[in-house]
């Protein structure tokens, strides 16, 4: 099947930018299932496993952007990863999002969406689940004696929640992300980071906290903490229900439940860890779902609903 990625961005992306890395991973995971893809992206982009089409930025985010005039003329199927108003003439598409829509707006044509509850949340039944290269991350059995929050420092993401738990449970705290300089000698504060440090961190890391204040689409750190082996402490809230199980993190309702459930966290094997990102969550495994939507999309000009993970009450 020849695909055509259609992204806003620079592949691949210099620093965070969940967005770009997912773009990225599924270009790679279709390619190597067999595929050919073609990229329209910023110019600069560098993707090996595709062909590349550079557009400028200015072109990409014009709302009038005539998208048909940019897709090769042999192309299967178009995945936009940006949001189309109006299906172009030529072969079918559909579009990630990648967000939460604004209250109120309409859901555009062929929308899919990064989790059950993502899908639900907008009216909708059509999703994928992010997957990420296992290449990417350092996996380390033997954990430091740290506790990691990875993200921004804003309330919708409960870092408060984090800081609270490292004081009650007198342990060090790692907070990687935001604008806050160090708070005390317990709890330290990194700045942003990205590349090989932040793949350390996660590896070293007794347990990642994602103590989220938001219904979170995906989250897409609690993966990159699993495939490093690092055990994850969540709440209930969005897609970490879809992501996470009990043999590799805990999910909770209350900051008390956290704190208590960071007591025993460390008692989740990495390699467990690690072998449930593997089989759920790789970029292979992301492809494959895009492909079933690809096909059934071709052959009737739907979609289909998504597929929850096994754990996940239907």
């Amino acid at each position: 099947m020849h695909i055509a990625v259609v992204s806003q961005h620079r592949l691949p992306v210099k620093g965070y930018g969940g967005t770009e890395r997912i773009v990225t991973a599924l270009v790679r995971g279709l390619a190597e299932l067999g595929h050919r893809v073609t990229l329209i992206a910023q110019p600069g982009t560098r993707i090996a496993e595709a062909t590349v089409r550079e557009v400028p930025a200015a072109r990409l985010r014009d709302p009038k952007l005539d998208l048909a005039a940019l897709i090769p003329k042999d192309v299967d199927v178009v995945h936009a990863h940006l949001v189309v108003e109006r299906l172009p003439d030529g072969p079918p598409l559909l579009q990630t999002i990648h967000g939460n829509l604004k209250h109120g707006a309409r859901v555009p044509p062929h929308a899919v969406f990064l989790s059950r509850h993502h899908a639900t949340h907008h009216g909708a039944a059509t999703f994928v689940y992010n997957g990420l290269d296992p290449k990417e991350f350092v996996f380390q059995a033997t954990k430091h004696a740290y506790d990691l929050f990875l993200g921004r420092l804003h309330s919708a993401k409960g870092y408060q929640w984090a800081i609270e738990g490292a004081k009650r449970t007198h342990r060090r705290l790692m907070l990687a992300g935001g604008w806050r300089p160090s708070f005390s000698t317990r709890i330290r504060f990194v700045g942003e980071v990205d590349g090989k440090k932040k793949a350390e961190l996660l590896a070293g890391a007794r347990c990642l906290w994602m103590p989220a204040q938001w219904d979170e689409p995906f989250g897409l750190t609690t993966i990159e903490a699993l495939f490093s082996g690092t055990p994850v402490l969540a709440t209930k809230r969005g897609a970490l229900p879809e992501v996470l199980t009990n043999d590799v993190g805990a999910l909770c309702d209350t900051l008390d439940e956290m704190v208590e459930a960071s007591r025993t966290i460390a008692s989740r094997k990495a390699e467990v860890c690690r072998a449930h990102a593997e089989q759920h969550f790789t970029h292979r495994v992301m492809a494959q779902g895009y492909l079933r939507l690809y096909t059934q999309l071709c052959e009737t000009g739907e979609l289909p609903a998504g597929v929850a993970s096994p754990w996940v009450t239907q």
